[in-house]
């Protein structure tokens, strides 16, 4: 993978512009529903294969509405229909900037750890006292690790 070091900045007002863009959005879409895994999970998704069919199904149900029980809702299922018709560009628009900003945080996230451990291995091997002892100890937190449990004694009698 060879790629350019990211140097940018994001001033505050700039973020401030961009989350409110962000809640300017939610405000616009106030039906959103916030499902659970189990919820997720439970239901039939509509993929592209699905969503010709599901076309075609409201066509048939448009064009033959005798053969339906008076219970269906054929308004609902065209509103359902006409409302996911018109997410389903802005769900591939906002996926596609989440991965941006996803790559873009995890590649800075990287380059600001490789150059802290850089100024960590610096200041070991500076070997000067300085008063850095005590940070350096604090930093070195981040690479103790956690000692495994021994196997009790009851369990090798």
């Amino acid at each position: 993978m060879s790629r350019s070091p990211i140097s940018a900045t994001l001033s505050q007002t700039d973020r401030d512009a961009l989350l409110q863009a962000i809640a300017t959005i939610k405000e616009q879409l106030p039906f959103l529903i916030d499902l659970s895994n189990e919820e997720r999970k439970a239901l039939p998704k509509m993929g592209d294969k699905s969503r010709a069919f599901v076309s075609k199904a409201l066509e048939v149900a448009t064009q033959n509405p005798e053969f339906l029980p008076r219970s269906f809702d054929l308004d609902e299922m065209r509103k359902d229909v006409q409302l996911f018709e018109a997410l389903y560009p802005l769900l591939l628009s906002l996926t596609q900037l989440q991965e941006l900003v996803d790559d873009t945080s995890l590649a800075v996230g990287s380059e600001a750890y490789a150059a802290a451990l850089q100024v960590y291995n610096y200041a070991k091997a500076s070997g000067q006292g300085g008063g850095l002892e005590t940070v350096l100890e604090e930093m070195g937190q981040r690479f103790v690790r956690k000692s495994r449990k021994v196997k009790s004694q009851s369990a090798t009698l």
